[in-house]
Protein backbone atom coordinates (compact mmCIF):
# COMPACT_ATOMS: atom_id res chain seq x y z
CA UNK A 1 0.00 0.00 0.00
CA UNK A 2 1.41 3.35 -0.90
CA UNK A 3 0.86 6.64 0.87
CA UNK A 4 -1.70 7.98 -1.63
CA UNK A 5 -3.95 4.94 -1.10
CA UNK A 6 -3.85 5.39 2.66
CA UNK A 7 -4.63 9.09 2.31
CA UNK A 8 -7.51 8.30 -0.05
CA UNK A 9 -8.99 5.75 2.38
CA UNK A 10 -8.66 8.17 5.29
CA UNK A 11 -10.35 10.92 3.29
CA UNK A 12 -13.21 8.61 2.26
CA UNK A 13 -13.64 7.49 5.88
CA UNK A 14 -13.81 11.10 7.11
CA UNK A 15 -16.34 11.94 4.40
CA UNK A 16 -18.51 8.96 5.35
CA UNK A 17 -18.38 9.92 9.02
CA UNK A 18 -19.41 13.49 8.21
CA UNK A 19 -22.31 12.29 6.07
CA UNK A 20 -23.48 9.95 8.84
CA UNK A 21 -23.36 12.75 11.42
CA UNK A 22 -25.31 15.04 9.09
CA UNK A 23 -27.92 12.33 8.55
CA UNK A 24 -28.34 11.87 12.29
CA UNK A 25 -28.79 15.63 12.79
CA UNK A 26 -31.42 15.79 10.04
CA UNK A 27 -33.23 12.81 11.57
CA UNK A 28 -33.24 14.43 15.01
CA UNK A 29 -34.63 17.67 13.57
CA UNK A 30 -37.36 15.75 11.73
CA UNK A 31 -38.30 13.94 14.93
CA UNK A 32 -38.48 17.25 16.83
CA UNK A 33 -40.78 18.70 14.19
CA UNK A 34 -42.95 15.59 14.29
CA UNK A 35 -43.23 15.87 18.07
CA UNK A 36 -44.27 19.53 17.83
CA UNK A 37 -46.84 18.76 15.13
CA UNK A 38 -48.32 15.93 17.21
CA UNK A 39 -48.58 18.21 20.25
CA UNK A 40 -50.36 20.86 18.18
CA UNK A 41 -52.82 18.29 16.85
CA UNK A 42 -53.57 17.04 20.35
CA UNK A 43 -54.19 20.59 21.56
CA UNK A 44 -56.57 21.21 18.66
CA UNK A 45 -58.84 18.31 19.64
CA UNK A 46 -62.15 19.37 21.19
CA UNK A 47 -62.75 18.25 24.77
CA UNK A 48 -64.38 14.87 25.17
CA UNK A 49 -68.12 15.02 25.75
CA UNK A 50 -69.20 14.16 29.25
CA UNK A 51 -71.43 11.16 29.82
CA UNK A 52 -74.71 11.17 31.68
CA UNK A 53 -74.58 12.03 35.35
CA UNK A 54 -74.71 8.88 37.48
CA UNK A 55 -78.12 8.59 39.09
CA UNK A 56 -79.82 10.84 36.52
CA UNK A 57 -83.40 9.84 35.79
CA UNK A 58 -83.71 11.40 32.37
CA UNK A 59 -82.00 9.48 29.58
CA UNK A 60 -80.87 6.70 31.87
CA UNK A 61 -83.30 4.06 30.64
CA UNK A 62 -85.17 3.15 27.47
CA UNK A 63 -88.76 1.98 27.66
CA UNK A 64 -89.00 -1.02 25.34
CA UNK A 65 -92.49 -2.16 26.42
CA UNK A 66 -95.35 -1.13 24.22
Amino acid sequence: MDISTVASIASANASTTLKAEASVLVLKKAMELQTLNAAQLLQALPPAPSGPTPGATIGGAIDVFV
